[in-house]
This record gives C-alpha cells, structure tokens and sequence, in this order.
C-alpha cells in the first residue's frame, strides 16, 4: 500500500484528485484533502508515503512548505502539481525537496503512474519542461563546498550519479553496469554521505548544477 496525502486550497481540483486515488486498491488515501496551512501537522502526524501538493495558492510560500514538510518526514516523496509552468516555479520546488512535478492539465489522467514511479525513487518531469528548469537550476549558487564533495565521488560513484541525473531507477542502473541493484544502493548511500545531502533529489539537483547528465527519461 502506498499512502497518499492530497493537499491544496482549490477544493475542486484536489477532491476529484482525491475521488481518483481513493479508487485505487493500492492506494492509502489520509483522509481527505487538507488545506496548505495544515499540510506541515498532516505530515508530521501521518508519514505518507506520497504528498501532491498544489502550488496554485498565492496566500502560501510552497518552497517553505515542502522544506517543512521534508524535514519533518524525510522519507516522504513530495510531488508538486501546479498550472504555473514556468521554470522557476518548477525549479524553485525541486530545490525545497520535492521529488518531481506534473502540469495540473495531466495530472488527473497519468496520477497513478506518477505515485507509483515517485513512489519507487524516481524523479519525476515532463520532457518539455526538462531543459529550461535544468537551465534555472544552473543558476543557483551550489557553492565550492559542493564543488569539492563531488570532486571526492569515485568515478564508479560519479557513473552512478549522473544515472540518476538522468531519470534511470536502481534497476535501470543495475542492469547497465552489470552489477545488482543492492551494490548500486551501496554506492547511492556513499554518494549520499560524501556530498552531505539526505536523498536523491538532494544529490540530483546538486548534479544538474554542476552540468552533468541533463537526459532523462521523464513523466
């Protein structure tokens, strides 16, 4: 089972989110939508697996709120919805932690196969949107630290990192270096560790601002 928690102040939007989830055996639905001011106590008091977050909500700073909702439950996967295509939007959730993001106009339609493969560990991101969020990811000060900890990455573990730059899962990975999928998780923690971040996303994001990998295999 994989829990869900919906959460936005368009009520329309996120109850037929919600309708769409709760039909689903799979699926974990907690309770029904919340609003984005009672997302942070939701999430601290549930654990979900999943948070879809829309941004949509100008009273609310979305980045603030998925850093909360990141450190409060830090194996929680963050998707974040949103009728605001731009890049910075895009990239300034990226950035607070969220583990991917979908157009609200293909959201309903492809929901279940975006929870499932975030659900997983991959990163999720329409293809057209790749190029010009990588683009303003670039722009961010990563800082020389960074630059420093992935200079100490072994060229096994900088193969690794540039993968998952690209959209590969840990199976995908595996099968392409011909080693098994607990051996790719090893060098995923040591990459982890060196560069001092808490998960994927954390170590993507720092990767695609320093230019590595910008092919991906999106949503």
């Amino acid at each position: 089972m994989i829990s869900v928690l919906v959460v936005g102040d368009h009520e329309m939007f996120s109850e037929a989110l919600a309708l769409l989830l709760g039909r689903e055996p799979e699926i974990r639905l907690l309770g029904g939508p919340r609003a984005a001011a009672d997302a942070l106590d939701a999430s601290r008091e549930e654990r979900p697996d999943i948070v879809l977050m829309d941004l949509d909500s100008p009273a609310v700073d979305h980045a603030d709120a998925i850093r909360n909702i990141r450190d409060a439950s830090p194996d929680t996967k963050l998707i974040a919805l949103s009728s605001d295509e731009g890049p910075e939007t895009v990239a300034a959730a990226i950035t607070a932690g969220a583990c991917g993001y979908v157009p609200k106009t293909r959201a309903l339609e492809g929901i279940m196969d975006v929870v499932r493969r975030a659900a997983s560990g991959e990163l999720i991101m329409p293809e057209a949107d790749l190029a010009p969020v990588l683009e303003q990811l670039r722009r961010g000060q990563a800082g020389p630290q960074a630059e420093v900890a992935l200079a100490r990455l072994t060229p096994r573990e900088t193969e690794i990192l540039r993968a998952l730059a690209a959209g590969d899962t840990t199976g995908q990975i595996a099968a392409t270096l011909g080693i098994s999928a607990m051996t790719v998780q090893s060098h995923v923690k040591s990459v982890l560790a060196k560069l001092g971040v808490h998960s994927k996303i954390e170590a993507v994001t720092l990767a695609w601002r320093h230019g590595f990998s910008s092919e991906s295999r999106s949503a």
